[in-house]
């Protein structure tokens, strides 16, 4: 018997419940989220690292091929080239340390910076170029900045959130 990890492709918002599910099956499963500090307090507090994903560890000689295929809020396992993609043992460890990380200088605050705040965007093609915070976008990965150049009106870019960082 030999087991290997997979990615779940999972329906929308369905990570949690697909996760209980496979842990009531005493399925090896890990569930990669986040504690967050929502803007409304009556948000979820657990976020998924990678909204739409769970990776489960399997023997799919044994299990068979569509074992996940139909399991409710879930599409089943990724394929690359129509061959179900294995994910490797390093990266399952590297997530998790890098989640652990995350967790212990206190998770994603999503009120850190506020609508109106300057920010520099830290990553990428607009790297160097100061901004104004505008919005979180739905999805906890996603914010907008309003960036004027090349115009005197301020046009929206949407942006990592990990990409830009509030100035004094």
């Amino acid at each position: 018997m030999t087991k290997f990890w997979y990615a779940l492709h999972v329906k929308p918002h369905k990570e949690l419940s697909v996760y209980r599910l496979l842990l009531a099956q005493e399925a090896e499963v890990f569930f990669p989220s986040l504690q967050v500090k929502p803007v409304n307090p009556r948000s979820a507090k657990e976020r998924a690292y990678f909204p739409g994903y769970l990776f489960v560890r399997a023997d799919l000689v044994t299990e068979g091929m569509d074992a996940y295929r139909w399991l409710p809020g879930a599409h089943g396992l990724v394929k690359v080239g129509g061959e179900t993609a294995v994910v490797q043992e390093a990266l399952i460890v590297e997530l998790k340390a890098q989640l652990q990380k995350i967790q212990a200088t206190g998770g994603l605050n999503m009120t850190e910076i506020q609508t109106g705040d300057r920010v520099r965007i830290t990553e990428g093609p607009f790297a160097g170029y100061d901004a104004i915070f505008d919005a979180y976008l739905p999805g906890n990965q996603r914010v907008q900045v309003l960036l004027a150049f090349l115009s005197s009106q301020p046009q929206p870019v949407k942006l990592d959130p990990r990409t830009i960082r509030k100035l004094k």
